[in-house]
């Protein structure tokens, strides 16, 4: 388990009071549009961190259109308010990309395998004793289903570096037509090699080089910034961050560092205090992390989550400490839909929308290969928040709630002196 260095656990000193406003089930969410060219969605200023009540029979978690629009910049600002609809689809701003090196996007290498009908993906490897994530498989099955439907094939290179071997082999042999790789770091030389040597490529996340290529990234910051200010209209005070581990912390993983940026930002725009704690993807962890929480700070009532591996063990930890979800503590976070319905109580959660990612990164890489010279285009999902049972009104933790104070009577003026009462006559 790693606890918060990497994320910087700051000092205790929020308010255990309770207070703020309960949800607003306000005006619906902006859906996505669909296809490529569409419309900028409306209301594209300041917008909502959108909430769906996943409870009504009416809904239709089925109907998921599909959002393979373009979008220079994003807004991620949230709201208090909250939006109800039938599915938890993904929004995306609309607006064209003009890169500033989009009139000399590079031709095709020299070393694509033009005519293969191969396409690679790149992806980190799990590294020793340890599982690919559910997460992971669904990126990878998503990527290769989406192919299939351009009669492509995929050639799989698990590589964190240019240097490795297999990288070197995929894209310098003249094995494949272009390449997507996902879960690209800040800076990344897997993107750079591919930029330097004009291969076509696209990526799933986005970099310092997002101007100069083509993505479909989550809003991890907004998303994080939208379960706070959902907490916070709950009257949470006390709101805990769990992140991914150190390893990919540190690594420098875009996903990790842009969902602690959003967490921070929000916890700032509501004066609240952050503590944020980094956490290993497994259940053991996610127990360690939860103690962590509560050593830290007792009278913690909520907690944003972008763990899913280790959900299942901060709810254990909670169980443990007698915290009742959502009676006593809150739980909101961002993950695939399996894993929010997992778990007991449901997770109120935006979802992760890999296959739809897939999909869209595999129309991003073939419109590159049929359209070198065009403008590279940038996708940014936008999920809902799928309220379901795990965030409730806040209660204080007993002992929180500080002293009620009393006027000094001393400051009233003086009151006439009221008669004795008279005598009983029993």
């Amino acid at each position: 388990m790693s606890e918060g260095p990497g994320a910087g656990t700051p000092a205790h000193g929020a308010s255990g009071v309770c207070g703020g406003t309960p949800v607003d089930e306000g005006p619906s969410a902006r859906r996505a549009s669909t296809g490529e060219g569409a419309a900028p969605a409306a209301g594209s200023g300041p917008a909502a961190a959108s909430v769906r009540d996943t409870n009504p029979p009416s809904a239709d978690a089925s109907s998921h259109p599909t959002a393979t629009a373009d979008t220079s910049t994003a807004d991620t600002s949230p709201s208090p308010t909250a939006s109800t609809g039938p599915s938890p689809s993904p929004t995306a701003s609309t607006s064209p990309s003009p890169s500033p090196t989009a009139s000399t996007s590079p031709s095709p290498s020299p070393t694509a395998a033009v005519g293969t009908r191969t396409l690679g993906l790149v992806y980190p490897p799990a590294g020793r004793n340890r599982d690919y994530t559910g997460m992971q498989l669904a990126f990878i099955g998503g990527v290769a289903e989406a192919a299939t439907a351009y009669d492509y094939d995929v050639l799989l290179s698990p590589a964190n570096r240019a240097s490795d071997v297999s990288f070197r082999r995929m894209v310098d042999g003249g094995r494949v037509e272009g390449v997507i790789v996902m879960e690209i770091k800040l800076e990344d030389d897997r993107v750079e090699h591919l930029a330097r040597t004009g291969f076509p490529f696209v990526t799933i996340g986005r970099n310092s080089r997002a101007e100069e290529t083509g993505w479909v990234d989550l809003d991890f910051a907004g998303l994080a910034r939208g379960c706070v200010y959902h907490l916070a209209d709950l009257g949470h005070r006390r709101i805990a961050f769990v992140n991914r581990s150190e390893q990919l912390f540190q690594s420098g993983y875009g996903f990790a560092h842009l969902g602690l940026e959003g967490y921070t930002k929000a916890m700032a725009e509501q004066v609240l205090t952050p503590h944020a704690y980094l956490c290993d993807d497994e259940v053991t962890a996610g127990e360690a992390v939860l103690e962590q929480i509560l050593r830290d700070d007792p009278a913690t009532t909520s907690l944003v989550t972008m763990n899913e591996a280790a959900l299942e063990g901060l709810y254990r930890g909670l169980i443990r400490h007698g915290r009742n979800v959502p009676r006593d503590f809150s739980v909101v976070g961002v993950a695939a839909g399996h894993w929010a319905e997992r778990v007991n109580p449901q997770l109120t959660a935006a979802e992760i929308p890999a296959k739809e990612m897939s999909r869209v990164a595999v129309d991003l890489i073939m419109r590159r290969l049929t359209k070198p010279g065009a403008p590279p285009r940038h996708v940014l999902l936008k999920p809902l928040i799928s309220l379901r049972d795990s965030t409730g009104p806040c209660r204080p933790v007993p002992g929180s709630e500080p002293e009620k104070e009393f006027p000094d009577l001393d400051q009233f003026p003086d009151l006439p002196d009221l008669p004795d009462p008279p005598d009983s006559d029993f």
